[in-house]
């Protein structure tokens, strides 16, 4: 008996020793971005914004190029992580360089953009949207950076972020930390994600327009979210104080007070627990702030299946303005959900 508990003893031991290297590594590996970052501005422009000039803004949640009609993902449920060929890939990246040419805004939210990760095939999908708006100034932030997600079917290697581009000057970026919505150490391998500010002078004034660019929680329990909106809100709140124009964009993961009847939730979503986004009520926004969103088409599928005419579909991409925004039109492009798993968001507006 005496020899058997020795024996246990020692497999415990190098287990827990096997455990405390692996996590050691990890540690010793992890992204820990600070809460304020300056961000590069690459291929500076000259143009400042005009007031009472009409201006459009586009964002785009590009699914890494990985998450077209005919894919199905792990994380909604599907069996998909990384996507059978790289042609798929170049193909979803290629048709969403061309959607960003042909839509031809003045700035451009981009999120779930891959600069080397295996579920992409280690494709620089920056860099290709940067060729098909050579003509802007580009900035990226980084929100997921893990040198290998050790589950989720074999992940691999992530780097990927955000991306903004602009005809206009920008003056200054900036990456702000949102708060982490898992604890450790599952932390260490999930993202860290971000919200991305750029300022843009206005001519004739000493204020900006400010753009901020952002990707919140989807598939935490509800605390992040509310906790990631809260800061968003506190900062637009603060630029709208100091007098700026302000807009926020991308995918909240949530839909909006307004359009949160557009498309209810089927029976096989209810019934199965599906993906359910919560709602951003018009009481959660800043003074001064409005929703700047559409309902004509869904921006974002359900990805457990490949697209079928019941997939779950949802709003949860837009805009949030402040009131010195005239906004003129919103639209949801419904582009069939061909290259990616949202649709892009279109806005044309006026800095009053």
């Amino acid at each position: 008996m005496k020899k058997f508990l020795i024996v246990i003893a020692c497999i415990l031991g190098v287990c827990v020793l096997a455990i405390g290297i692996f996590l050691g590594i990890y540690a010793a590996n992890e992204y820990k971005p600070q809460d304020v970052e300056d961000v590069t501005v690459e291929n500076s422009q000259t143009a400042n914004a005009k007031l009472g000039e009409t201006m459009s803004i586009l964002t785009y949640n590009t699914g890494y190029g990985a998450l077209s009609s005919d894919q199905d993902c792990y994380f909604d449920g599907g069996q998909t992580v990384v996507p059978e060929s790289e042609e798929i890939v170049k193909k979803n990246t290629a048709g969403m360089a061309a959607v960003l040419k042909e839509e031809d805004a003045n700035i451009n939210f981009l999120q779930e953009v891959d600069r080397d990760a295996k579920r992409s095939y280690y494709t620089d999908q920056l860099s290709i949207y940067q060729d098909a708006l050579k003509d802007q100034a580009s900035m990226f932030a980084t929100n997921f950076k893990v040198f290998y997600v050790p589950f989720n079917k074999g992940m691999g290697k992530v780097d990927a972020g955000i991306a903004t581009f602009t005809d206009y000057n920008v003056t200054s970026a900036k990456r702000y930390q949102l708060p982490i919505s898992f604890s450790w150490p599952i932390s260490m391998v999930n993202l860290k994600r971000c919200l991305l500010e750029t300022r843009i002078p206005i001519d004739g004034t000493n204020k900006y327009l400010v753009l901020v660019n952002l990707h919140l929680e989807a598939y935490d329990s509800g605390e992040g979210k509310i906790a990631q909106t809260k800061q968003l809100m506190d900062l637009l709140s603060k630029e709208y104080q100091a007098g700026n124009y302000v807009i926020a964009g991308g995918d909240f993961n949530q839909t909006f007070e307004p359009v949160k009847d557009a498309y209810p939730l089927t029976q096989d979503t209810i019934s199965n627990n599906k993906w359910q986004p919560g709602t951003i009520m018009n009481s959660d926004l800043a003074d001064g702030f409005s929703f700047a969103v559409a309902s004509n088409a869904a921006t974002c599928r359900l990805d457990d299946t490949a697209l079928k005419d019941t997939t779950q579909r949802y709003i949860i991409d837009g805009f949030i303005v402040s009131n010195n925004i005239t906004v003129e039109q919103v639209t949801n492009l419904d582009k069939g959900f061909t290259y990616t798993d949202h649709n892009p968001v279109k806005m044309q507006f006026k800095l009053q």
